[in-house]
C-alpha cells in the first residue's frame, strides 16, 4: 500500500497502521533526490486513511526546502489529519527558522500526535510543547 524502505537510498519510510490513523516513520537525509516516496505515502494517505496522518520525524537527520514543500502540500490535503510528531534536533531547527511549527501540528511524541483531537500548540526550540 505505501513505499517502505528502500535500500541504497539515504532516506527510509516505514508505514504502520494504528487504528484508523497511519504513522509514516521517516529517517535519514531528506532532500530532493529522495523525497518522492514521502510524497507518494502522503497522498496515498489522503485518499485511503480516515483518521490521522502521523508522520513521525525523530531519525531525519537533515532535510530542505523539498521537504517543507510536501509537508506543506500534505497539509493542503489532509488539513488537521496532518500530523508531524517528535521533530529531531535539526528538524526543530529547520522549522523554527522558517517558522513552520506555527503553520502546521508539531507534537512532541508519536503518543501525543495520535490521541489528540486537534491541532498542538507549537514546539519550543527545545521540542518540548
Amino acid at each position: 500500500m505505501f513505499p517502505s524502505d528502500s535500500a541504497g537510498q539515504a532516506m527510509g519510510l516505514a508505514a504502520r497502521q494504528n487504528g484508523d490513523a497511519i504513522v509514516l516513520a521517516v529517517s535519514g537525509d531528506l532532500d530532493l533526490e529522495n523525497i518522492a516516496p514521502l510524497a507518494t505515502a502522503l497522498a496515498e494517505a489522503g485518499e485511503t486513511v480516515t483518521g490521522p496522518v502521523v508522520v513521525d520525524l525523530s531519525r531525519v537527520s537533515f532535510a530542505d526546502s523539498t521537504t517543507v514543500n510536501v509537508l506543506l502540500q500534505a497539509h493542503g490535503t489532509l488539513g488537521p489529519r496532518l500530523r508531524l510528531a517528535e521533530p529531531s534536533a535539526f528538524v526543530r531547527r529547520l522549522f523554527a527558522v522558517i517558522g513552520l511549527e506555527h503553520a502546521l501540528p508539531v507534537y512532541g511524541t508519536v503518543g501525543d500526535a495520535l490521541a489528540a483531537d486537534a491541532p498542538s500548540t507549537s514546539l519550543a526550540p527545545d521540542g518540548r510543547e
